[in-house]
C-alpha cells in the first residue's frame, strides 16, 4: 500500500483517517515553464524524505491520519478534469474528511472550489498567488489556469494575496478592497490584520507556489519576483488556521526541476505545516467514522446540493 510521506498503514487508511490527499498531476493549458504534471510526484517523492516532528508546533500530525487517494488523472479536455476533481473533491468531503488537494496546474482549483462552495456556507476562498487568474476565458475556454479564480470571485468571498502581476481587463473583474497586491504588502506592516478582517468563518486556502518569491521558489509554472518568504507565509497561515475555520485547501503550479531539491523539500513541508496549523490549532475532535453524518464539525455549516450538479 502505497502512503503519504511513507507512513505506517495504520495511519493511512480512508477509515481511520481525518486528512485525505488527492493529487491531480494535470497540466492541459500551460504554455511557458512545463512540469506541473510532474509536481505531486515530485512533492510525495519529497515527503517520504521528510521528518514527521513538527517543532514548532510540537505534533506528529500525521498520527491524525492521512489517506492517500488515487490520483484524478482525466486529462481529456479541461472541462473533464474540472468535473472530475468537484465530483471526486465532493464525494470526500461528504465522507467528513478534511479534503486537500496536490496539483497539477492551478486551472484544478476551479473543481476543488466549486466542490467547497457546494459544501460550506459564507465561504471564503483565501487565494495566494503572484498571479490574479481572473478572466473569464482565455483561449476560448473558461478552464484555462488563467480563468482559475473567475468563479471563485463570482460566488465565493474571494479574497487575493501577494498579487503582482496580471492583465488590465481582469481590473475590471476584481474586487479592490480584496486584493492585497505585493508591492502594497511591502509596506504595510499591519497586512495581515488587514487580510485576516476580510475572511468569513469558513476559508479555504488555494496556494499557488508563485505566491512565493522567485528567489526562494523558482520551481513554478511563472515565477515572479516581489514574492513572500517563508517565515513571512508560516507567520500568515498559523494565523489564519487559528483565527479561522479552515475547510481545506489546494496546492498548484509546482513544476520540479530535477537538479535542485530544495523547491520539492518546501512544498512538502508547507503542506505538513498547513496540516500541523490545522489539527493543532484548535480541537478539533470530530470522529473518523464517516458513516455517521452527526461526526462532521461542519454538518450544522453544511449546504450539500445534488452530487449529479456539473457546471
Amino acid at each position: 500500500m502505497k502512503t503519504y510521506a511513507g507512513i505506517p498503514e495504520n495511519h493511512a487508511t480512508l477509515s481511520n483517517s481525518k486528512i485525505v490527499l488527492i493529487p491531480v498531476p494535470y497540466e492541459g493549458t500551460n504554455r511557458w515553464q512545463k512540469g506541473a504534471s510532474k509536481g505531486p510526484q515530485a512533492f510525495l517523492e519529497a515527503s517520504e524524505n521528510m521528518e514527521l516532528y513538527d517543532i514548532e508546533t510540537d505534533s506528529e500530525v500525521y498520527k491524525e491520519g492521512v489517506f492517500l487517494a488515487d490520483a484524478i488523472t482525466e486529462n481529456s479536455s479541461p472541462q473533464a478534469m474540472v468535473n472530475a476533481v468537484h465530483q471526486t473533491v465532493k464525494k470526500f468531503i461528504n465522507r467528513n474528511k478534511f479534503v486537500t488537494i496536490f496539483g497539477g496546474e492551478h486551472s484544478v482549483s476551479i473543481g476543488t472550489v466549486k466542490a467547497f462552495n457546494d459544501c460550506f456556507q459564507s465561504l471564503t476562498v483565501l487565494h495566494l498567488d503572484a498571479h490574479a487568474n481572473l478572466r473569464k476565458e482565455f483561449e476560448g475556454s473558461p478552464y484555462h489556469h488563467k480563468c482559475a479564480m473567475y468563479e471563485a470571485n463570482q460566488n465565493t468571498n474571494l479574497v487575493q494575496v501577494g498579487i503582482r502581476s496580471m492583465d488590465i481587463s481582469e481590473k475590471r473583474t476584481m474586487n479592490p478592497d480584496k486584493v492585497f497586491f505585493a508591492h502594497d504588502m511591502a509596506v504595510n506592516e499591519y497586512w495581515m490584520d488587514d487580510v485576516i478582517d476580510q475572511l468569513t468563518t469558513n476559508v479555504f486556502i488555494s496556494f499557488d507556489f508563485s505566491a512565493l518569491d522567485a528567489s526562494l521558489f523558482s520551481a513554478t509554472g511563472n515565477p515572479v519576483s516581489g514574492g513572500l518568504f517563508y517565515y513571512e507565509t508560516l507567520e500568515f497561515l498559523k494565523r489564519v488556521f487559528a483565527e479561522k475555520n479552515v475547510v481545506g485547501f489546494d496546492m498548484a503550479e509546482f513544476c520540479p526541476n530535477p537538479n535542485q531539491k530544495t523547491s520539492d523539500s518546501l512544498a512538502a513541508k508547507l503542506y505538513y505545516k498547513m496540516l500541523s496549523y490545522k489539527f493543532s490549532s484548535k480541537d478539533d475532535t470530530y470522529d473518523t467514522d464517516d458513516s455517521n453524518p452527526n461526526n462532521n464539525p461542519f454538518s450544522k455549516l453544511s449546504k450539500f446540493k445534488n452530487d449529479e450538479e456539473e457546471f
